[in-house]
């Protein structure tokens, strides 16, 4: 169990990427004195957590709804993966123009943040796998931890900047988008198999 939830929340790691979203949230929150990013920051988490949570609840239902399997879904999330990964890898950002969230009051900043940066596609994809994989217990063990990690980076954006430096983010970043790629081709690989029977 131990194993499974290391794997998990190194995986969540990766597909949320707390140090990709820092870069848009530090940009947007400029010019907020130290009190509103807080806010922010905490508005962000809880729409990240609270779609995670709907996910892990319902995921499997939504499978249902639209008549996909869990393989199909694993080879089209896979897909979804692979191109974040190399958007990742090639340090592009995920939305077109970071300054542009400067323009947005600070509960529009937070949604941005919490989703599609935090909980987007990918991470939908990747918690409906481990719900299927692991159960509901462990990745909501494992997702709760990431986010509680990204609060604390949220909430010490000024010291985790100057300790770290945005050279440094962004070669982890670019590290993790090559994870990322692995983690999407993997997807897609054991999804192919199921669908076409592939020992």
């Amino acid at each position: 169990m131990l194993q499974s939830l290391l794997q998990l929340i190194i995986l969540f790691t990766v597909i949320f990427d707390p140090f990709a979203s820092l870069f848009v949230f530090l940009t947007a929150s400029a010019n907020m004195s130290r009190d509103e990013r807080k806010t922010t920051a905490t508005y962000a988490i809880l729409v990240a957590f609270g779609l995670s949570l709907g996910v892990i609840m319902f995921g499997e239902y939504l499978l249902m709804l639209f008549s996909t399997t869990i393989d199909q879904f694993r080879v089209a999330g896979g897909i979804i993966l692979a191109i974040l990964g190399i958007k990742m890898a090639l340090g592009l950002s995920v939305i077109s123009n970071p300054e542009s969230v400067k323009n947005n009051s600070g509960r529009a900043i937070a949604a941005i943040i919490g989703t599609p940066l935090l909980t987007g596609p990918a991470a939908i994809t990747a918690i409906i796998f481990s719900v299927n994989d692991y159960g509901r217990f462990l990745t909501l063990i494992a997702v709760t931890i990431v986010l509680a990690g990204t609060t604390g980076l949220f909430y010490n954006i000024d010291q985790v900047n100057k300790f770290i430096g945005k050279t440094a983010i962004q070669i982890m970043t670019t590290i993790l988008g090559l994870v990322t790629i692995a983690w999407g081709v993997k997807f897609i690989t054991e999804g192919l198999k199921a669908i076409f029977h592939i020992a």
